[in-house]
């Protein structure tokens, strides 16, 4: 089975955004098209993982749960901040089991990754590190 061209151009773009050493600030049209993209993907994958380096867990929650709607996911996450401080922290959600993993996080960047799980080697691979707040708002 192959992917459609659509997809194909799709996983290009993402890729083409993935392993940025420098983040760019993109317009509002091209972070749209980021979006449509990253949603076209996801739809063709059979699930996600969704990888959040953030400057605390309440940044990595919000985040998540962003991105969750964004990808037209209806799910609810809720972690006590409290525990966690207001320290660097890596949230791991995966979209399969619907459950998440929390842990600190020493690196620098920050932003989210998209691990995409499929039986198609042209569509599976991770993405990113995506904006924190592309699907703000």
């Amino acid at each position: 089975m192959s992917i459609s061209p659509e997809l194909t151009a799709a996983i290009a773009l993402l890729q083409q955004k993935s392993c940025v050493t420098t983040p760019v600030r993109e317009s509002a049209a091209e972070r749209e098209t980021l979006r449509q993209n990253l949603r076209l993907a996801c739809q063709a994958a059979d699930w996600e993982n969704i990888g959040i380096c953030a400057d605390n867990v309440a940044v990595a929650t919000t985040t998540v749960q962003q991105y969750l709607r964004g990808l037209g996911y209806d799910a609810a996450i809720a972690i006590d901040p409290g525990e966690w401080g207001d320290r660097p922290v890596y949230l791991k959600f995966n979209t399969q089991k619907m459950s998440h993993y929390l842990d600190d996080y020493v690196g620098q960047y920050r932003g989210v990754l998209v691990a995409l799980q499929s039986p198609e080697p042209e569509l599976a691979g991770t993405y990113g590190h995506f904006p924190l707040d592309l699907f703000a708002g």
